[in-house]
């Protein structure tokens, strides 16, 4: 096939993650203020778009706690820099078993399963302008861990999301999910105009070999929007791979700790980094406005508390 080149590319940071790097790096960010912190100095260096889970401000473990989002939420929205709030909706479909041979009772220390409504009262309280939908169920990486995301629940949250006004990122690990993404938009559960996070190398899902990357490349439709990131020490490559085959870009902590060997990275660090191997390629880098146009996005408002962050307390939803 002829090289598309995207000559116009957003960068979206992907800010913490829920994985247990908490530990593997001290500027992995656990507050919602470090989160906010490192989500605007990502933007500063390019991100038009800052990916954030939350996690326990103590520990460093992934939460889904309502207050933790509104904090993260009101913080970057008071910040003296636009970008564009994508949080997670991955949350709550956890499912750990047990041994092989008693997979049964699950295994309570890593299972968390929500319902649809549960899984996105956070999307409802902050309502950013992306969310995430992982469009898929798979094998997820260690022991007998399962992402547990069935069609039911996707039809579920996917018509909330839609509802709300806010766009669903449709998160891609395999070409199955991109297969079930396009049957979302043929039932008209999301609408047509769909953005695409195409998930490279995550076990066990799609390989970051560039075969498969293309294979996942060409199932998307040409009137979607797409990105794509692998995780590790190919996240760089796959900054310039996806920009080469037509997409946009995604880094950050999240995917990778490391700015080179042995070298320890920040978010903003790597988005600079991302940011000039887009521009040597000749490419343009899109601010977040921009980006609102192409995705056609609401943007929101800044909290009414923007002006007193230090007064900020939970709010318990």
């Amino acid at each position: 096939m002829p090289l598309a080149m995207n000559r116009e590319v957003f960068i979206t940071c992907a800010v913490t993650g829920s994985g247990g790097s908490q530990d593997r790096s001290p500027h992995v960010p656990r507050s919602p203020k470090q989160i906010a912190d490192s989500a605007i100095d990502a933007a500063k260096a390019g991100a038009a778009i800052v990916h954030c889970h939350v996690r326990d401000p103590e520990t460093g473990k992934p939460r889904r706690d309502v207050h933790l989002y509104r904090e993260v939420t009101e913080r970057i929205r008071a910040a003296d820099v636009d970008v564009i709030l994508n949080l997670t909706a991955g949350m709550g479909g956890d499912m750990v078993f047990g041994s092989p041979e008693a997979p049964l009772p699950l295994n309570e220390k890593g299972t968390d399963m929500g319902g649809a409504t549960n899984r996105m009262e956070h999307v409802r309280q902050c309502l950013p302008e992306i969310c995430t939908l992982d469009c898929g169920t798979m094998n997820f990486a260690e022991a007998d861990y399962v992402m547990t995301n069935t069609p039911g629940m996707l039809r579920a949250m996917g018509g909330m999301m839609t509802a709300l006004g806010v766009k669903p990122e449709i998160e891609a690990f395999d070409t199955g999910h991109l297969w079930f993404a396009k049957q979302l938009v043929e039932e008209k559960v999301l609408d047509p105009d769909a953005l695409v996070q195409l998930c490279m190398g995550v076990p066990w899902g799609a390989p970051d070999d560039l075969n498969t990357f293309m294979a996942m490349v060409n199932n998307v439709p040409s009137t979607w929007n797409w990105s794509a990131f692998a995780i590790g020490r190919n996240q760089m490559a796959y900054a310039a791979a996806a920009v080469l085959a037509g997409g946009n870009v995604r880094v950050g902590l999240e995917d990778n700790l490391w700015l080179d060997k042995g070298v320890l990275a920040t978010n903003a660090q790597l988005v600079e980094r991302a940011a000039s191997i887009v521009t040597n390629l000749g490419a343009r880098i899109l601010g977040p406005e921009e980006v609102r146009k192409k995705l056609n996005l609401t943007k929101r408002a800044p909290s009414r508390r923007e002006h007193d962050p230090e007064k900020w307390e939970p709010v318990l939803g």
